[in-house]
């Protein structure tokens, strides 16, 4: 089942703001601003998956994929007349992402009705970049030709694998050939193409491993991100594993697929810029993850989504009935929320930009009032010549000051295995 949703505080009836984020709110103007919007139906559950899906059996009474159109832009109504009256600036969108679940279950020509309800609501930028996640069976020349007149700009398709056991083993339904078909449709409608694949399924070879990457690399996409296989408690695949139907992965087969990602994508010319994505370019990165990554704000609509606002994070209700019925009688959707310590601030601060292939600038990271204000302790010269040492960071030249003249740590190949572990060393 989908997994649970975190513990939090209520969200008032009316969403509004705590007073503290309503004053930072002004300060945020030239923050990026993204969109990300959940559709969360699937046509079969895939065995791994842990994400708030739901198939036609799943749905009950309440919801259905005919009406969620139109329940999801009620939110996004709902999310503007929150910004209005908490004061926060006009800022136009900068990403949006459609993801799910399979956002190409639905009608292309619905999907674009709700972007271009967002684009009314929010305005976007001159050069917004936007996504739809898309199952490669669902994606032909005229759907894609649809998305693109639209304003879709890129295509994130999730491939998985080219490898027909290893998709059977992820429950995976698509049909292999469809993945070159749905990236020639996307690229004759103009848009940009990304190809998700995952590494360490029970019983994938390295063989196996390079074979996915081989086809995904021959089919010239600009973007491709590679995960690690992560078996969640309560998943098809995890009562597998556990009743031995299946081997339960193994870390360093994963380790060793990911020195093979890094070689066969680097010599095809892509760059890692997050220890699991990979592009051609600093032009076709997700923006829209970066944003994430980087602390910008972002509206997550639809049920289970999660937003950010100037420190305040909050997560609808998970099912698409009780989701519908929240916003049926005005009623904000979201379902708990938390306003972060400085603690987890700098914590988080220091994890997600050490992934980046932009790495942790040292002197920025010890100047954080968070950090500050917790009297923590800054990084010290002393742990990051041990990690140097330890052939686990790089130290690449920043503009040095008398205070903190230590410069970038940017993670090597061995450490962005190791990323937590290297996070847990700067951590006193």
């Amino acid at each position: 089942m989908p997994s649970t949703l975190p513990l939090g505080d209520p969200v008032p009836a009316d969403g509004g703001f705590p007073l503290p984020v309503q004053h930072a709110l002004p300060a945020r103007a030239s923050v990026p601003f993204g969109l990300y919007v959940h559709i969360p139906f699937c046509s079969v559950r895939c065995g791994y998956c842990d994400f708030n899906t739901y198939t036609a059996e799943d749905l009950g009474p309440g919801a259905s994929q005919v009406s969620y159109p139109d329940t999801l832009i009620s939110e996004l109504v709902f999310g503007r007349a929150v910004l209005d009256s908490m004061g926060a600036p006009e800022r136009p969108l900068d990403t949006v992402f459609f993801g799910g679940g399979t956002p190409t279950l639905l009608p292309a020509a619905e999907l674009a009705r709700i972007l271009g309800r967002a684009r009314e609501l929010f305005g976007f930028r001159v050069d917004a970049e936007i996504t739809t996640e898309a199952n490669p069976d669902t994606i032909t020349v005229e759907t894609a030709q649809v998305l693109a007149d639209a304003g879709f700009t890129r295509l994130s398709l999730g491939m998985q694998s080219a490898v027909p056991h290893v998709l059977k083993t992820l429950d995976r339904t698509h049909d292999p050939a469809n993945v070159e078909r749905a990236v020639h449709a996307a690229r004759a409608a103009g848009l940009q193409v990304s190809l998700d694949l995952i590494s360490g399924t029970p019983g994938e070879s390295l063989e196996d491993w390079r074979t996915s990457l081989a086809h995904a690399v021959a089919l010239q996409p600009d973007h491709i991100s590679a995960y690690s296989l992560i078996i969640e408690d309560g998943t098809a695949m995890a009562s597998k594993i556990k009743r031995g139907a299946l081997p339960d992965i193994d870390p360093d087969d994963q380790a060793d697929k990911y020195l093979i990602t890094d070689e066969v994508l680097g010599a095809a010319g892509f760059g890692w810029y997050e220890v699991s994505n990979f592009s051609t370019s600093g032009q076709t990165r997700s923006e829209h993850n970066l944003n994430y990554w980087l602390d910008s704000d972002w509206w997550g609509a639809g049920p289970g989504a999660h937003s950010h606002m100037a420190g305040l994070r909050w997560w609808n209700v998970k099912h698409p009935a009780a989701y519908a019925q929240r916003l049926s009688s005005g009623a904000t959707p979201g379902h708990g929320r938390e306003l972060l310590a400085d603690e987890d601030k700098v914590l988080e601060y220091l994890m997600l930009r050490l992934r980046l292939a932009e790495g942790l600038d040292v002197a920025e990271y010890n100047a954080l009032p968070e950090l500050a204000r917790t009297q923590g302790d800054t990084i010290s010269a002393v742990a990051l010549s041990s990690l140097v040492q330890d052939g686990l960071i790089e130290l690449e030249a920043t503009t040095p000051t008398p205070a903190y003249p230590q410069g970038r740590a940017v993670l090597t190949l061995r450490g962005r295995l190791l990323a937590d572990a290297v996070t847990r060393r700067l951590v006193p």
